[in-house]
């Protein structure tokens, strides 16, 4: 169960948080705000009505708090109360925590405010306990009531939290210059007693840095075995192993966020409507979503043929349904009687079913995940055995392969289990083994050698590296190593990507872009984070220092550059077609007269004797027959699809289509091609090529022969005006 949270967040609003220091294009707050919109869509995602925040307004223009009565407490206005916080709350506090026209109000009184905010919730229950205060220190501070506010602080076990805005931090490397010396004296208050209570003290620049950082969740792990890992039968026999204990999983795969879907509710008012369409608000919404909307719902009906019913098809409730197996083409029907004839019935257990050699095992056999295993917590005995085996293991170089079975009644797995022993855990890793049918053997070709079919090996051939190119490779490789690229603090050569700093970054992106268009829904969202792209492409400097080595290989592998695909051609400067080594033109023996300008195309040979006649042509005063060939070709394939019987004739159709597409593409006539198929399409929705001819557009859509494109050729449409007219009907 996760535990409890209670966080409030100070802001410091004063007039001063309204400037722009250092060179920044945005003001103090905003920037402060990246830190708190940060943290508090972070709760939000959580979804846990145990993680509460509030959020307490220093130096505002207004004063709303319990103790507003005083005048110690003036200028403090308390925004949120400490509760679940929704979207409809963040989007409030974002015209509220805006730059106010005052520099009056106590930053020590805001913290006594917080601090009893905290007790009124939390009372005496267990939570963890947080302030996070955000400031500039540049206005003013009683610091009397400094030693109350640690004890207190001390006793409630709160966590603090200072972020100054421009706070010195000779940790982080940051210094203020020319710092007024009411800043630095209340700078020294709260570093004080960030040190006199325990808290944390920085400077608000390391903490809006390391926001780009992704934080690894911490999940309080479940048990997926708890009982016995046996060896032998301990039910018959006395010399039998049994040990308690504990399986958890090692590793998880964390699952990007994932969209849902709703509908907006059919009984609002237009305005209403238009209101939950643009906002995601109302927390208080029976089904988890915001007010007008409602989740998807999905509804199954199960049909059977009846010519009796309209339409064919009759509606069945589902408790007439019966389960049938699939038996090569036949469905085997089991009732439910019967239902446990299909079980396995097993017990859980982990037992151990035989040893192998730390050497003979291949790490690609591993089919899972894995997982560890450990005594049973509070066992002496238990975890005294477990040591003692796991050290005989790791002393032998021995795996154990063990049978494991989870919950009663599971399939059984064959688990490989390998010891493991740190200074502060010993504990069993183990992975899923395959199953015979779980392998696939495939055998490949050699690549050190080429085997001839009368069986001769041969180690010098043109498709073999030679030693020049072997020799250049592996220089090239160790030019690109990454192993010892980066450095440490120290200076000292490291590994340039150790695992624990790569993140994924379809998961961390699809994050980053969510919190902020929930907090900024209408702004584009922000590039991604440099640590998400920072392993996504070499090193410069590295790609630099190998170009020598890649230079030395292509010249040992003979790398010739292949030219380019012409995009099109025009009349006369074209591209030659290729000459056939026998000096034959199979072509032009086939072709009909092709000096003549017009020439019948077969229906019988349409497609060859259209490319053809498009071949030959090499002017610009060709262009004419170019058009009157596609427009005979365009008559044939209107006639292959008139008279299709059923859909026999629509793959020819479409062969066609393809044809004078990719051809009139080549040539640059994207604007004839467009008008011949928008042509062919009034034709065939408009019932001129017979009923029941949709099916055929329903091709052409799926093939993706739509108009031709700017990018395709001159005098293209748009990609938008392509797509609509493939999906419009």
């Amino acid at each position: 169960m996760a535990s409890k949270e209670a966080t409030v967040y100070i802001v410091d609003c004063g007039m001063t948080m309204g400037e722009t220091s250092h060179g920044r294009a945005q003001t103090n707050l905003d920037w402060a705000l990246e830190y708190v919109w940060d943290r508090i869509t972070a709760t939000i995602a959580t979804g846990r009505k145990t993680a509460m925040a509030g959020v307490v307004g220093l130096r505002t223009d207004g004063t709303s708090n319990f103790l507003e009565s005083e005048s110690e407490y003036a200028n403090i206005t308390v925004f949120q109360d400490i509760g679940q916080v929704f979207m409809a709350q963040v989007r409030r506090l974002r015209g509220e925590l805006v730059v106010s026209s005052t520099d009056a109000g106590d930053a020590m009184s805001a913290l006594i405010i917080a601090i009893q905010m905290i007790v009124n919730t939390c009372k005496k229950l267990k939570y963890e306990r947080k302030i996070v205060l955000i400031t500039d220190a540049r206005g003013s501070m009683q610091a009397d009531d400094l030693e109350a506010v640690v004890e207190k602080l001390k006793e409630d076990a709160t966590q603090l939290v200072v972020l100054g805005v421009d706070f010195d931090d000779p940790e982080y490397g940051f210094k203020e210059e020319d710092k007024p010396t009411s800043k630095a004296e209340n700078e020294a208050i709260l570093k004080q007693l960030c040190q006199d209570c325990g808290g944390t003290f920085g400077t608000l620049a390391q903490a809006v840095d390391e926001l780009s950082v992704p934080r690894v969740k911490s999940v309080r792990p479940t048990p997926s075995y708890k009982g016995s890992l046996t060896l032998g039968n301990p039910q018959e026999f006395d010399t039998a192993l049994s040990i308690d204990v504990e399986r958890y999983p090692k590793t998880m795969t964390a699952p990007a966020q994932s969209a849902s879907r709703f509908v907006v509710r059919s009984d609002l008012a237009p305005s209403e409507v238009m209101q939950a369409t643009q906002t995601l608000d109302g927390e208080a919404a029976p089904n988890g979503y915001s007010e007008g909307l409602s989740a998807v719902k999905n509804a199954l009906s199960y049909q059977v043929d009846d010519e009796n019913a309209p339409g064919g098809k009759r509606d069945i409730d589902r408790d007439e349904l019966a389960k049938g197996y699939e038996y090569g083409r036949t469905a085997v029907h089991i009732s439910e009687s019967d239902r446990n004839v299909t079980t396995y019935e097993t017990v859980p257990s982990f037992d151990i079913i035989g040893f192998v050699d730390k050497s003979q095992y291949e790490r690609w056999m591993d089919m899972t995940r894995a997982a560890l295993t450990i005594a049973q917590r509070g066992n002496d005995k238990a975890i005294m055995a477990l040591s003692s085996f796991i050290h005989a293991l790791y002393e032998l170089e021995s795996y154990a392969v063990a049978r494991l079975v989870k919950k009663e009644n599971n399939e059984p797995r064959i688990v490989l289990v390998a010891p493991c022993i740190e200074p502060d855990l010993e504990c069993l890793y183990d992975v899923e083994l395959p199953f015979t049918e779980d392998l696939r053997s495939y055998k490949f070709p050699p690549l050190d050698r080429i085997i001839t079919v009368s069986g001769k090996e041969l180690k010098v051939h043109r498709n073999l590296p030679n030693e020049d190119l072997q020799a250049a490779m592996s220089d090239y490789v160790d030019s690109m190593d990454l192993a010892t690229f980066g450095t440490n603090d120290e200076g000292e050569p490291t590994e340039y990507m150790p695992m624990d700093e790569t993140f994924s970054p379809m998961l961390h992106r699809i994050q980053q872009v969510i919190k902020h268009r929930a907090v900024f829904p209408e702004s584009e969202p922000p590039p991604p984070a440099d640590v998400l792209v920072r392993y996504s492409h070499s090193p410069a400097e590295l790609v630099q220092q190998s170009k020598s080595a890649l230079s030395r290989v292509v010249k040992a592998a003979d790398v010739k550059k292949v030219p380019p695909k012409a995009r099109g051609r025009r009349f006369g400067r074209g591209k030659e077609a290729p000459k056939p080594l026998s000096d034959l033109d199979v072509g032009a023996l086939l072709a009909k007269d092709m000096k003549r300008k017009r020439r019948r195309i077969d229906p019988d040979n349409a497609i060859p004797e259209f490319k053809q006649l498009i071949d030959a042509q090499d002017t610009e005063e060709a262009l004419d027959v170019v058009h009157d060939a596609c427009k005979q070709f365009k008559d044939i394939i209107c006639d292959w699809i008139k008279h299709s019987v059923g859909n026999s004739g629509y793959g020819r159709a479409i062969e066609g289509i393809r044809v004078m597409r990719e051809n009139m593409a080549e040539i640059d006539e994207a604007g004839f091609f467009n008008e011949v198929l928008r042509d062919i399409k009034a034709k065939l929705l408009g019932g001129e090529l017979g009923d029941g001819r949709s099916e055929m557009w329903y091709m052409v859509r799926v093939n993706k022969l739509g108009l031709l494109q700017d990018q395709d050729a001159t005098n293209g449409v748009s990609a938008e005006e392509a797509k609509a007219f493939l999906t419009a009907k």
